[in-house]
């Protein structure tokens, strides 16, 4: 038998992702896309359109090697201990 802690954390996950899915129908709505099948954004944003080297949606980091800025930060700590 299931728990009612169980219970509760599994309708905790199914709302989380619904709302998730309703947040970016509203964006996609709100730019005009037309979204015929919502779930589908359960895991992709609304704005995203799905090119790896897209300078938009891609990280600068694989588009152009620039250094993120935990990276430029973690550069700037090894100089103090030198």
């Amino acid at each position: 038998m299931s728990k009612e802690e169980d219970k509760i954390k599994h309708s905790k996950r199914l709302h989380q992702e619904q709302t998730a899915i309703d947040k970016q129908v509203k964006i996609a709505k709100a730019h005009g896309i037309a979204v015929k099948e919502p779930h589908k954004l359960a895991k992709h944003h609304a704005l995203d359109c799905g090119i790896p080297d897209c300078p938009v949606c891609s990280s600068p980091r694989k588009t152009i090697g620039e250094k993120t800025k935990q990276e430029q930060s973690f550069a700037q700590t090894e100089k103090w201990n030198d």
